[in-house]
């Protein structure tokens, strides 16, 4: 799944249909309902489900199959739909809104924001957080992915000028997802992305992710420009790298002259518990990536480098008419402020160990769970069985979730100020829920 929403809001979710999903906007049009959260949540009124989807069946390209719910105001990590039905959301708008819907400060970031230099304040706060000497930006993950491509390339062309064919070649992993423009496309490892809109770009081999013998063998000297990975998978599964699996990455890379390249366009700021996903291993790439989180749901991504890979690089070789706009930039900082506030991290990890913890003594006896796995706010639980009938479930409940792999797996990816009450409601959803799965082939 990409990211989407019907208008403007921040929801971004690509299978639901959202009027506002901020909850500050257009205040003067609803009237305010009591949540059993606590709190105080609009109601639009007037608004017919069934026209909306109507109309987006009339003027959009269909290519999200969307639920049939229409969101039009949220707060935190709750949502209302047009009847006032509450749900608890963790999807996160596909882990975008990192900060829940309508935050007061990310609100008031963007209404203050008036031509500061924010894009230079972002970058230099990325840089200083991370392995990073340099930043480039741009609007998504898979634009991100794009430039990481050619940044790799021309790499490789810079430091090989007597080369008539420097390594042009790329390596990618089984269940990975770098995105769906062309270039990225080529290292999504799934068929039913790439098959429709083949021949994309050559030269992109896959292996399993986690197989480092597998690796070396084909990680060649002259032919492999980069290797891209995913710290943590999140639509492939959730599969979480070994330290192991990394360090002789990362060596394999070293010894053939490749770039290493972490995708954390999904695992990155503060999801796994960490600032970005590698932290924890110590093992450091040459090119990273972020999206999602970045701006808490205004469009962003980011290339981060090193200062020996930004070299190869000159004027012209890469551009981007609306990256690193002041306004999503200084969206961005204060989505970073939050982040980065002293004890943030430490309770996205007591949160993340708690629901999982949770999940696994409520749901491991359950016949049709055949793994819980994840850290931090990104958990998959495995299934015998598709997904899709949980999922219908859940949210006639009241909870959204999303699924991962080939359509199995439940992913639980909630805005990172989830309190410990919503987690627990989570979960006891989902047990209520999971006799859905019965007689499902």
């Amino acid at each position: 799944m990409s990211i989407s929403s019907f208008l403007l809001g921040s929801v971004n979710h690509p299978s639901i249909f959202t009027l506002r999903g901020n909850f500050h906007s257009s205040l003067s049009q609803v009237a305010p309902v009591k949540c059993a959260l606590g709190q105080s949540i609009p109601k639009t009124q007037g608004v017919l489900a069934k026209d909306v989807i109507e109309m987006e069946k009339r003027v959009f390209v269909q290519t999200y199959a969307r639920q049939p719910v229409l969101f039009v105001e949220g707060k935190g990590c709750v949502l209302l739909d047009e009847k006032g039905k509450e749900y608890l959301d963790m999807t996160a708008g596909i882990a975008v809104n990192a900060l829940g819907h309508g935050d007061v400060d990310w609100v008031n970031s963007i209404i203050e924001q008036a031509g500061k230099l924010a894009h230079v304040e972002l970058a230099q706060r990325l840089v200083d957080s991370s392995f990073a000497d340099r930043v480039f930006f741009t609007n998504s993950g898979t634009e991100a992915n794009e430039a990481a491509i050619k940044f790799a390339r021309k790499f490789q062309r810079f430091t090989h000028p007597d080369e008539t064919e420097p390594a042009m070649e790329f390596i990618a992993f089984s269940n990975s997802f770098h995105g769906r423009t062309m270039g990225a496309l080529a290292l999504t490892s799934k068929e039913k992305y790439r098959s429709p809109f083949e021949p994309v770009m050559p030269g992109v081999t896959f292996v399993e992710y986690g197989n480092i013998e597998a690796v070396k063998k084909v990680i060649k000297k002259g032919k492999t420009a980069a290797v891209f990975v995913e710290p943590v998978q999140g639509e492939g599964g959730i599969y979480t790298a070994t330290k192991e699996f990394l360090q002789q990455l990362r060596d394999a890379c070293d010894a053939a002259g490749a770039l290493l390249v972490y995708d954390e366009v999904q695992c990155g700021l503060g999801r796994t518990g960490h600032m970005w996903a590698y932290e924890p291993y110590g093992i450091f790439p040459d090119i990273m990536t972020l999206a999602k989180p970045l701006a808490g749901g205004l469009p962003i991504g980011t290339v981060l480098t090193t200062e020996r890979v930004s070299a190869a690089l000159t004027f012209g070789d890469h551009g981007s008419t609306f990256a690193g706009g002041p306004l999503v930039c200084h969206a961005a900082i204060a989505v970073l402020d939050k982040i980065q506030a002293d004890g943030f991290l430490a309770s996205v990890s007591r949160k993340g160990r708690l629901l999982k913890e949770t999940l696994i003594h409520k749901l491991s006896g359950n016949p049709h769970v055949k793994e819980i796995r994840g850290v931090g706010l990104i958990v998959g639980i495995e299934l015998d069985v598709p997904a899709s009938a949980l999922v219908d479930a859940c949210r006639n409940a009241g909870l959204l979730i999303l699924t991962a792999g080939q359509g199995d797996i439940v992913r639980l990816v909630p805005p990172l100020i989830v309190s410990e009450d919503e987690l627990e409601q989570c979960v006891d959803i989902l047990v209520q829920c999971m006799s859905s799965l019965d007689g499902v082939a």
